[in-house]
């Protein structure tokens, strides 16, 4: 005789039934349940489990928690307030939500995330608070998915009737179910692109279907290809797009130029970087007869050939920037216009849209005026020859040069013939620029006086092959000549944004706007840098930003330059594109918008139809139109930002693959309960130790002192502090680096 199974009653309370119960109610708040429906989805199956439903549902009914809509029906009654916010994933699952209502994030525990996802804007309840205080909450409804489109790698069943897409992103909790009809023919261990098409209630996982398939994991091209397709970033234009581009009629014509104020006669030059493609902006200086100066910043005018409602338009919109990846850039727009029509080449006719400044030696603006207009460039200096020219500051006349052309050979571009106008005009120019570089020094000293804050970070660099193998380092620094550059490419911007901004009545803008720097994280930079020794005084804005631009010069050339300069900008906020000026804490400046680079931004774009329009007399544009456009040009800015960094992280992992026996000296840039981040003096490359590698004893984390100590020896390593590593593994598909500590240097 079989033995006749029994169940085991829930003699015991069940724990937290009457939040269980309303976490049910409230999720669906729609539906009602009766105790049966509420034990199946709680597991419960015995007689005792099931009376204390009852019971639980009879307190909340009479404290008017929930109502009986139908007989033994419950729904929640509805008095909790229901919150929109945006949710952000930890990698263990965890999140926070971010809701305007609240000062602090909402966390939300695994269990109460109910299959958001990192960046999805959702509707949450909040129920409880947690232990220390901070309030908790859970996830009713996911309203928008920030993203749908996922990077990774798929794993083909045996049976080879389905198949799993394992996300490169380690916000993603989940794998995604694929279908083995729906997986583009992609072998096991490709790395793909996959779309969601549907979760359902009862899957753990999301159904999709590959988009795209990207290659072999750790393939250049494959991994590149991975990082624009991770951000929804286009590798390529549409095919309609380029031929509607290659159709715009190009040619300089007379009555356009009649529209226009015609600059061509001016003296007119480019300075860039020497592998630079596209200019967009270009410089006309001029002595006046009262021994003033005119000064002209000419940018290119592409809102003349981008014209609102075209294919062109939305592809440039959506973009909204170009990409700058270590071996490529992704530009907003066909290489017909950024290269080419668009671009202030040296020799030729542009369309413009300018700024000119009438300005004396105080650098004070006597007079303003802006519009189109066509300009001829005269000349293209790249940034190292007009680093000469200030260098060198010789005293330029024609009749000296001809007398002695060494003189000054590594101050004009080499293509420029030394003889007749061509080899005056880079005199001309050269002259022009001393005097510009004067100018700009005067204005970037006012700037400071007036509490902007200095960041000149080194941006790490590669020297690639013909394969865009990375074969070594180099690092950029800002110099006089970007300076100079920089110092009349704000003066446009804020004296643009400044003549719309002032305005009565309003007039809708796009603004380039900056919020003052978080106390908290200030606060946090002020602790981490005293144990390098500095100080700092945050007491008002004047002593903030002096502090400030104090530590960013006196780390300048140090082992930890790199680590605070990092930190220091971390503390700031973002900037963002906005209808809403609150002027640019960073700059010091009231008013400032982007107006300079619209061959790789669109709101510069924006800027320029804004301006004529006004220019034009036109009544203010919408601005919740263009506060959406603004919004937009922010996150894909954004998005753009976190390409761009990956790409440099995946080429510094690709370099240290072919240094994995040699030994660096590095600097500890963070200490965590896992390890310590190191980052190699002489090529900027960052990887981690991790506590259990290090060998002779057992090293746990102190937050007081960003440092591991051992337990044994006490031996501490510490932020800041010198280390000499070794590469141990490095990932080029996880673009992640892990070092073997060798010790510290002698």
């Amino acid at each position: 005789m079989s033995k006749k199974k029994t169940r085991k009653p829930s003699h015991n309370n069940i724990q937290n039934l009457q939040d269980t119960i309303l976490s049910i109610l409230k999720k669906d708040r729609n539906t009602p349940y009766n105790y049966k429906q509420i034990a199946s989805k709680l597991n419960i199956t015995d007689a005792s489990g099931r009376n204390q439903i009852i019971k639980k549902l009879a307190q909340l009914k009479a404290k008017e928690e929930i109502e009986e809509v139908d007989r033994g029906k419950f729904k929640a009654i509805n008095n909790t307030e229901y919150y929109t916010g945006i949710l952000d994933l930890t990698s263990k699952g965890t999140g926070y939500v971010t809701c305007e209502e609240f000062t602090d994030d909402i966390f939300i525990a695994s269990n109460n995330v109910n299959k958001g996802l990192n960046g999805d804007t959702v509707e949450l309840y909040i129920y409880k608070r947690r232990k220390n205080g901070r309030m908790e909450g859970e996830i009713t409804n996911i309203i928008t998915r920030k993203k749908s489109e996922f990077v990774g790698v798929i794993q083909i069943h045996e049976k080879k009737n389905f198949a799993f897409v394992v996300p490169d992103d380690h916000k993603m909790p989940t794998d995604i179910f694929v279908p083995i009809n729906k997986t583009l023919k992609a072998e096991d261990g490709d790395k793909v692109l996959v779309k969601l098409e549907e979760w359902t209630a009862k899957s753990s996982s999301p159904n999709g279907k590959v988009i795209k398939v990207l290659g072999k994991p750790g393939l250049h091209n494959t991994e590149i290809h991975s990082i624009l397709a991770e951000y929804g970033l286009p590798a390529e234009f549409p095919k309609e797009v380029e031929e509607f581009a290659n159709q715009i009629d190009l040619e300089i014509k007379p009555e356009e130029i009649a529209k226009r104020r015609d600059m061509r006669k001016d003296l007119t030059f480019t300075i860039d970087p020497k592998d630079a493609k596209d200019f967009d902006d270009a410089l006309s200086f001029e002595v006046l007869e009262n021994g003033n100066y005119e000064i002209g910043i000419h940018i290119a005018d592409v809102s003349h050939y981008l014209k609102e409602g075209t294919i062109l338009d939305d592809e440039a919109y959506e973009r909204a920037t170009s990409v700058y990846l270590v071996d490529r850039v992704v530009p907003m727009l066909p290489e017909v216009l950024s290269n080419g029509a668009c671009s202030l080449r040296p020799h030729e006719e542009k369309y413009t849209f300018s700024a000119v400044f009438e300005m004396n030696n105080k650098t004070e603006i006597l007079n303003s005026w802006f519009g189109r207009t066509v300009t001829y460039s005269d000349a293209r200096f790249a940034y190292e020859e007009a680093q000469a020219i200030i260098e060198n500051n010789v005293d330029l006349n024609k009749a000296d040069v001809i007398k002695n052309p060494n003189k000054i050979d590594t101050t004009i571009p080499a293509d420029v013939s030394l003889t007749g106008q061509e080899y005056q005009t880079s005199i001309e120019v050269a002259q022009a620029t001393l005097k510009l570089d004067e100018l700009a020094k005067i204005m970037r000293g006012k700037r400071m006086n007036e509490g902007a804050i200095s960041f000149d970070k080194v941006e790490v660099k590669f020297n690639l092959d013909q394969d865009a193998n990375p074969v070594g380092v180099f690092f950029k620094t800002s110099r006089d000549a970007n300076k100079l550059i920089e110092e009349f490419m704000l003066l446009a911007n804020r004296k643009v944004s400044e003549f719309i901004g002032k305005q009565k009545p309003e007039k809708t803008f796009v603004y380039r706007v900056h919020d003052e720097p978080n106390d908290t994280k200030l606060e946090s930079l002020k602790n981490v840098v005293s144990k390098f020794g500095y100080k700092l005084d945050f007491k008002d804005r004047k002593s903030t930003t002096a502090s400030l631009n104090n530590l960013l010069k006196e780390v300048n050339g140090t082992k930890e330059q790199n680590l605070v300069d990092t930190l220091t900008i971390r503390t700031m906020s973002k900037a963002e594109y906005t209808t809403k000026n609150i002027g640019h804490y960073g700059l010091a400046f009231d008013y400032y918008s982007h107006f300079t680079s619209p061959i790789r931004r669109y709101p510069d774009v924006m800027a320029h139809r804004l301006l004529q329009r006004y220019l034009d007399g036109e009544k203010s544009a919408s601005a919740d139109a263009y506060q959406e456009k603004c919004k937009h040009s922010s996150n894909m800015e954004g998005l753009a930002t976190k390409a761009e960094r990956d790409s440099i992280k995946y080429m510094q992992v690709k370099f240290m693959q072919d240094h994995q026996e040699e030994e660096f000296l590095g600097v500890i840039s963070g200490a965590t309960e896992w390890g310590i981040y190191v980052e190699i003096i002489s090529n900027k490359c960052e990887g981690m130790v991790r506590t259990g590698d290090i060998k002779g004893d057992y090293y746990q984390f102190d937050a007081d002192t960003y440092s591991i100590i051992g337990q044994k020896t006490k031996i501490k390593y510490q932020l800041g502090d010198e280390v000499i590593v070794k590469v141990k593994k490095a990932d080029l598909v996880k673009k992640h680096l892990d070092f073997t500590l060798v010790g510290k240097p002698e």
